[in-house]
């Protein structure tokens, strides 16, 4: 099983190789965002990405998203310190085929890799549990405006939040200056928001960036 990491703290990176290198796991690279773990798919084509759902600049969905896409023999497994249903939900839509709490035990870690090579889907007890609690109960739960914007929309969003300016963006994005604040009207309109620092508020609150 060759293993692609992809995590914007460098310690997590290390302590995940690891644990991988002393399961007799081979580790082909690692990555500190979401742009370059896309990267590093397309160039090393691993079995599974262990990707960080909050990474700046691309997060963890769009860049699930974009491997699904391109290297849809690579299966991604999300790592979160977060059991939130919307986070957990953004992900398996995205094209994940697991999703592991960052504080399950190294054991837990490998069971999930074990279940994913073999073609299923895993999921954290934890997590499982409140998936289910969530089913038993729904009441008053709403469906996340976030559901509304493509996924280069979630993009902008997230570039903004963390400071962007429209040229920068579009220089990131490879977009005009008017397209990218066409992209951010639109944004606000959908999620009915008015300053910038609505947006941020929103993107920090629905994982879309992290907060540091």
């Amino acid at each position: 099983m060759r293993i692609l990491i992809a995590d914007d703290h460098r310690m997590m990176r290390d302590g995940l190789r690891a644990i991988l290198e002393r399961a007799g796991l081979e580790v082909v690279g690692e990555a500190d965002g979401g742009r370059l773990a896309v990267e590093e798919a397309l160039r090393l084509r691993p079995d599974v990405v262990l990707m960080d759902v909050s990474m700046p600049d691309l997060n963890g969905v769009g860049a699930t998203e974009r491997i699904a896409a391109e290297v849809p023999e690579a299966r991604v497994v999300a790592l979160s310190m977060n059991a939130d249903r919307r986070y957990v939900e953004a992900m398996f839509k995205a094209g994940a085929v697991g999703y592991l709490l960052k504080n399950a035990a190294s054991d837990e870690l490998l069971v999930a890799l074990r279940a994913v090579a073999d073609g299923l889907t895993y999921v954290s007890p934890a997590i499982a549990s409140h998936l289910v609690d969530r089913l038993r109960d729904p009441a008053g739960e709403e469906a996340p405006p976030l559901r509304a914007l493509s996924g280069r929309e979630r993009e902008v969003l997230q570039l903004v939040a963390e400071g962007g300016s429209s040229k920068e963006i579009a220089t990131r994005l490879a977009l005009s200056v008017s397209t990218v604040e066409s992209h951010r009207r639109q944004i606000m309109d959908k999620l009915q928001l008015r300053t910038i620092a609505e947006l941020t508020k929103y993107a920090i609150r629905e994982g879309l960036t992290p907060i540091e």
